[in-house]
């Protein structure tokens, strides 16, 4: 118990950049149509921010499941790197331990966890405890946003309707490294999604960007993996 406390206790000071991001979040979905339910619901069952930005994003009457899953799928991907860094403290765990354990990992908790492991103190309870006070923090955040969200008739007037491209912007701003590791992904990402933007309906082109841009940095060997220092600064940006 003292070492979940100690995670909780740690993640306190990220988690109150997440409250502010959920609510952003919040707002948009409010917007979008979703209900308080379908919120919570999605805070729960997927809790991943960036991929919940590109759900509520996609969000329409007739949901594109298959674009969406495959959508939120790439978004993703980066947490089989995370699990294979966690290994080690998994030892022993059941694995319906590891599946819980993982579903509340975030970028947030993880850079913290790293953290603590150069210092030798971190354990699972440590990284369960960073997870489940991100989570409350992030769900009191969009559920929050969420009635507000409700309660504006006209968002633009507050430029509430760019609330999801400045969100992205500061992700990207957060991830960037330079130009000799990132450039060429970036652009291969942005020339796919525009020329799928413009060929195809829907929103491929969050899927084209995605798959095209990782690609060409693994082809290349740009985009070196994430250092947590790296994943700290896009999470508070």
């Amino acid at each position: 118990m003292s070492r979940f406390l100690k995670g909780c206790k740690d993640a306190l000071p990220v988690s109150v950049s997440v409250l502010a991001y959920g609510s952003v979040l919040g707002v948009l979905a409010a917007r979008k149509g979703l209900s308080l339910t379908q919120l919570a619901v999605m805070n729960t069952a997927i809790f991943a921010g960036t991929a919940q930005f590109v759900m509520v994003e996609m969000w329409q009457d007739h949901l594109p499941l298959i674009e969406m899953t495959l959508a939120v799928l790439v978004m993703n991907l980066r947490y089989l790197l995370v699990g294979a860094s966690l290994r080690s403290l998994f030892t022993g765990k059941t694995l319906m331990e590891k599946l819980v354990f993982m579903h509340l990992v975030t970028d947030e908790s993880w850079a913290m966890t790293m953290a603590a492991q150069r210092r030798g103190e971190a354990s699972v309870g440590h990284l369960f405890g960073g997870g489940v006070c991100v989570y409350l923090f992030w769900s009191a955040g969009t559920l929050g946003g969420h009635a507000m969200g409700a309660a504006i008739a006209h968002p633009e007037a507050f430029a509430l309707d760019f609330a999801l491209i400045a969100v992205f912007l500061a992700l990207v701003v957060g991830l960037w490294r330079g130009a000799r590791s990132d450039l060429f992904p970036w652009i291969v990402a942005a020339a796919a999604s525009i020329a799928c933007a413009k060929l195809l309906p829907g929103k491929w082109y969050i899927l084209a960007g995605g798959i095209c841009g990782s690609l060409a940095a693994v082809l290349t060997g740009g985009s070196a993996p994430l250092t947590d220092s790296d994943t700290q600064e896009a999470a508070h940006a």
